[in-house]
């Protein structure tokens, strides 16, 4: 959510007639004003409900800008929803709700050579893995709500999902940002010594807190909210598209991306171990990391339990015994190299409840589980 200090607050009504006038060219875009609409936009996956204002449906980048516009010249908060996906209260906000999942969907090149894509914020992740696969690419972070979470909302949330263990987080994924800030500038963020530039001061307060920037941020591998100071450090390449990535909209309103792909990896086979409960699940992790999967995911009996219920027991493949499972995908350049490394990596697993269950149906339906329970 990106407010707008410098500006008095508007009556709700002064801040509808400025969208209409900003977004007037023959109707372009939505602004809806509605209670039936408010009321739709007053919830995401989280337990909050706040009210908007207003929701607005931008046409194209231009009309976003327009609306950053509105908000910075009125004083009124705005929020830029995907999905709708969060589960902490960051797609709602009392003022301006802007979706872009209906309309900046686009996604431009995809360059296989320097395997890039940009898109647009509004893009659905499921979408650009389809438009990724022929080059036999992909995004590398997939979080469970990839099938309706979208590129604006993971940049902002710095998404990570159970492939962050071998392609890293969305910040890690990220090469450049099309965006404008909270005073209306707006600039592609990007790496490199001069990237600083684009945003006056910022700079000086890097080098100004350079012992503190180095000890304190970039500690853990999924360190992932707030401000991540760590990618503006020289020995980290200056690289301003990275930082921004996990500020949520406090800083700026990302208008599109370009994001880096990796390769899909040539065979693949999944390991399902059983344990007592999540913390002995959990306590197996480190060990099991040092085999390089490429995706490690936990399962709870909850989580198991609620999809059985909702959609059957067909939907729930036979797992080891247990109270807690490891989803853990291990990869290798032939479907045989993958099983060695599979069994190899099981055998660090401090349990003897294991599957080992080959790419197919039964495979993508036990990642369904993980999937389904997000939203059940």
């Amino acid at each position: 959510m990106t407010t707008t200090p410098d500006a008095p607050a508007a009556s709700t009504a002064d801040v509808l007639h400025e969208l209409r006038a900003a977004l007037g060219r023959a109707g372009r875009s939505a602004v809806d004003d509605s209670t039936r609409r408010r009321a739709e936009y007053s919830t995401d996956a989280s337990n909050y409900r706040v009210v908007p204002q207003v929701v607005v449906f931008p046409r194209d980048v231009d009309d976003l800008v327009a609306v950053a516009d509105v908000a910075r010249r009125t004083g009124t908060p705005l929020t830029v929803r995907g999905g709708g996906t969060s589960v902490a209260g960051n797609a709602v906000g009392t003022g301006i709700v802007v979706d872009t999942s209906r309309h900046l969907t686009a996604i431009g090149e995809i360059d296989p050579h320097a395997r890039t894509a940009v898109v647009q914020p509004g893009v659905v992740m499921s979408s650009l893995q389809a438009a990724a696969r022929p080059h036999g690419l992909r995004f590398g972070p997939d979080p469970s709500t990839q099938n309706r979470a979208t590129l604006g909302g993971m940049i902002g949330n710095n998404a990570c999902g159970p492939h962050a263990v071998a392609y890293g987080r969305t910040a890690d994924n990220v090469v450049s940002l099309d965006v404008v800030d909270g005073r209306g500038r707006r600039f592609t963020a990007g790496r490199g010594a001069g990237a600083l530039d684009a945003v006056p001061g910022l700079a000086d307060l890097v080098t100004t807190n350079l012992g503190t920037v180095r000890t304190e941020l970039g500690r853990f591998g999924r360190q992932v909210s707030g401000y991540s100071l760590e990618h503006l450090l020289p020995e980290h390449g200056t690289d301003l598209a990275k930082m921004l990535v996990g500020t949520e909209g406090t800083l700026v309103t990302v208008l599109g991306a370009t994001v880096s792909l990796v390769p899909v990896a040539d065979a693949a086979v999944l390991v399902v171990l059983g344990y007592p409960d999540m913390p002995s699940a959990a306590d197996a992790v480190p060990a099991l990391l040092a085999h390089s999967p490429l995706a490690v995911e936990g399962l709870d009996a909850r989580l198991v339990d609620v999809v059985r219920r909702h959609r059957g027991e067909a939907h729930v493949p036979a797992l080891p015994p247990g109270a807690g499972w490891l989803m853990v995908e291990m990869g290798g350049a032939t479907r045989e190299e993958a099983l060695e490394r599979a069994r190899a990596m099981a055998a660090d697993a401090g349990t003897s409840a294991a599957r080992v269950i080959p790419p197919g149906a039964e495979a993508s339906a036990m990642w369904q589980i993980r999937a389904d329970g997000a939203g059940l």
